[in-house]
């Protein structure tokens, strides 16, 4: 069975640099406490890894 992860926005991204703003907008986060699912890969693992102090993520079996 595919997992996937739930990644929500909880803190802003006001006075962030471009990097982690960018990172954010490509997981398709727009808005604070907006969640997505996305596939669990080593990609999608890596980006959220850097920006892991502005999110929170949670396995979810698809």
């Amino acid at each position: 069975m595919a997992k996937k992860l739930q990644i929500t926005l909880k803190r802003s991204l006001i006075g962030r640099p471009e990097p982690q703003r960018k990172t954010v907008k490509s997981l398709g986060l727009r808005k604070l406490h907006q969640t997505v699912e996305q596939q669990d890969n080593p990609a999608i693992r890596g980006m959220v890894a850097k920006v892991a102090h502005l999110v929170e993520v949670k396995e979810v079996d698809a």
